[in-house]
């Protein structure tokens, strides 16, 4: 490192997809498009379990957790994609930067301990059926998502203390939608190991410990499963969670393929559209999944849409 000059650098320069200049305004509209129809489906699944007395129980209660945290998740990372294509690429502070990152880990945190507590609450319905209002209690469903915006603060709050104590150095362009901490350790001079184990070990804190949590449970529920003798019996329990199986396949497929393998390369186009699913696509099909696939979720929709233009309250 002695006699080598660094630039050190106190603001990126973001400029994904702004390598192709005729998919500025397509990508701007389709983003805009889908960032819109994220907060109308998220937020009516929200006012919809409200409203309705069906929807009152755990897992809805967990559902609209969810739903919150997939608003807030996706505005934190779409309108500065929307800015980089706008302005065919966009300057933002290290402190901005610091702020996109913590706020992204949080609320991907908090969806990654959301969808655990929901395979335990499957888990506690289909083997515990008898058991299942005295242990989903008010308090315990309160406690278990208290509980999942405290750990996903204190990861995300770790991680970028972690990650922003680094030093960056040498060109400041990150090819990559948001400030996401792949890109970010690109760009970092000197030694960052023990940084980075840090950063590692409190990710497996979060993601490999919510799909321990996930597997067990739906091992144990499989079993249930198989020992009920009518198959049309163990097809109604088991669509009970296809909805939630479906949405932890998209939303833990995409992190695994983007944290969980070698990153030593630049980001690639590639990397770029498997950000953009797991940080745009999946927050919108996420209220899909649960209101399609969910046979209660339908009927109290179409419930409130008859109502509406009954115009009965």
């Amino acid at each position: 490192m002695a006699g080598r000059n660094y630039t050190f650098v106190t603001e990126f320069f973001l400029t994904a997809f702004t390598e192709h200049p005729e998919w500025r305004l397509p990508l701007f509209l389709l983003f805009l498009s889908f960032y819109l129809s994220t907060l109308l489906g998220n937020a009516g699944m929200i006012i919809l379990i409200q409203k309705n007395r069906r929807l009152q129980t755990p897992m809805y209660f967990f559902l609209s957790h969810l739903s919150f945290v997939d608003i807030c998740y996706s505005s934190v990372i779409i309108p500065q994609m929307l800015a980089v294509l706008w302005e065919h690429g966009t300057t933002i502070s290290q402190a901005r930067c610091a702020a996109q990152f913590f706020l992204f880990t949080f609320f991907a945190s908090i969806d990654c301990y959301l969808l655990a507590i929901m395979a335990y609450d499957r888990y506690v319905a289909v083997c515990q059926p008898l058991l299942y209002v005295t242990i989903m209690t008010e308090k315990a469903r309160i406690g278990l998502v208290t509980g999942a915006y405290v750990a996903g603060f204190s990861s995300g709050f770790i991680r970028t203390v972690t990650a922003f104590t680094l030093s960056f150095c040498g060109s400041n362009e990150i090819n990559f939608i948001f400030c996401d901490l792949p890109p970010l350790l690109k760009l970092v001079c000197g030694d960052s190991y023990i940084q980075e184990v840090v950063i590692i070990v409190f990710a497996i804190f979060v993601m490999p410990a919510c799909i321990v949590v996930i597997s067990v449970s739906y091992l144990f529920i499989i079993v249930a499963i198989m020992q009920i003798r009518s198959a049309g019996g163990r097809a109604k329990t088991f669509s009970t969670c296809t909805s939630h199986l479906t949405a932890v396949a998209l939303f833990f497929g995409t992190l695994i393929f983007m944290y969980l393998r070698d990153n030593a390369d630049q980001p690639s186009e590639g990397d770029r559209v498997v950000s953009v699913f797991y940080t745009v696509v999946t927050p919108l099909l996420n209220p899909l999944i649960y209101s399609l696939r969910n046979k209660e979720v339908k009927e109290a929709l179409m419930k409130s849409l008859t109502s509406k233009i009954s115009g009965r309250p």
